[in-house]
């Protein structure tokens, strides 16, 4: 990833969609030639020179402080998640170029046994995933709720059946929400890991074959996944309202678990309670036929 495109594209839109109003910029009249802030604007409200921020947003963060970074997220009203990757950017911009591209990146295909017994406690539908958005584990609840996305493997990554797979439109019921949501936690990811080839590669997948994901690409937008509701369609248990729960992971700081919730005494109760009969149906047929296949061996 080029860091300097990177802070550049991400600083002129995080411009261009502040207003004067909401910025509270006072206007002298005449036509403005820009969709939201000027420059000198921004330098303004941040207490900068205009040379100074336009060294800024043209990418050279290099020395920058935090002070100036804090400074400049007040000015442009960033959020949690913008703020989180302007420093992330910073980050990157500062560090060696003979220490980049050192940082392992886990390229793991699977979880430890811990990670997998803590999905099996969980009574409701949960799986594990890495920030490229690979879906590493699952719970049986979890295997039965993504059955179409993951057929007979054990993974899938996400990003891939939101923007490849049209089954997903009809999962998800609010996918351009969703998928959105994705495109904006893969820009975060990519702030914090911008050497990471395996999300490259995938980033350059998506953006071939999917022109939904590159509009959105574009944006710039960047979203950190704390929590969400999401309703879905799953084509034996019908509609469900459910709510995820992002839980990180202290000894594996790669992964992260996602849970669902869901009101109680509700359709949806009763659709994931449906859900988890099915499941175990599904998981007795299944042994039946690995032990009729091991009979036949």
């Amino acid at each position: 990833m080029d860091t300097r495109s990177e802070v550049r594209d991400f600083l002129t839109t995080r411009r261009d969609r502040l207003t004067p109003e909401q910025a509270g910029v006072p206007l002298f009249g005449g036509r403005r030639r820009v969709k939201g802030l000027r420059r000198e604007e921004v330098a303004m409200l941040a207490g900068m020179s205009t040379d100074y921020y336009t060294r800024l947003e043209r990418g050279n963060l290099t020395g920058v402080s935090h002070t100036v970074l804090e400074a400049l997220a007040r000015a442009l009203q960033l959020d949690e998640a913008e703020r989180t990757h302007l420093f992330d950017l910073a980050e990157t911009a500062n560090t060696p170029s003979g220490v980049r591209g050192t940082r392992k990146v886990q390229n793991r295909t699977s979880v430890r046994v811990g990670v997998q017994r803590i999905l099996d406690t969980i009574n409701a539908p949960a799986y594990a995933r890495n920030g490229r958005m690979d879906v590493l584990a699952t719970n049986q609840l979890g295997r039965a709720l993504f059955a179409d996305a993951l057929g007979t493997a054990t993974s899938f990554n996400m990003a891939r059946y939101l923007f490849l797979d049209r089954r997903s439109q009809t999962f998800y019921t609010q996918w351009e929400t969703v998928a959105a949501d994705s495109a904006a936690a893969l820009r975060t990811y990519a702030g914090r890991n911008p050497y990471d080839r395996n999300l490259t590669d995938l980033i350059g997948e998506l953006s071939t074959r999917s022109e939904p994901f590159r509009t959105w690409w574009a944006t710039h937008n960047v979203k950190l996944h704390h929590t969400a509701t999401k309703t879905v369609h799953h084509a034996v248990a019908g509609d469900l309202e459910l709510t995820g729960e992002a839980l990180q992971l202290p000894g594996d700081p790669d992964l992260t678990i996602i849970t669902y919730t869901w009101e109680p005494a509700s359709p949806t109760a009763q659709g994931v309670t449906f859900l988890a009969a099915w499941s175990g149906h599904q998981s007795v047929a299944d042994a039946g036929a690995s032990a009729r296949t091991g009979s036949e061996a």
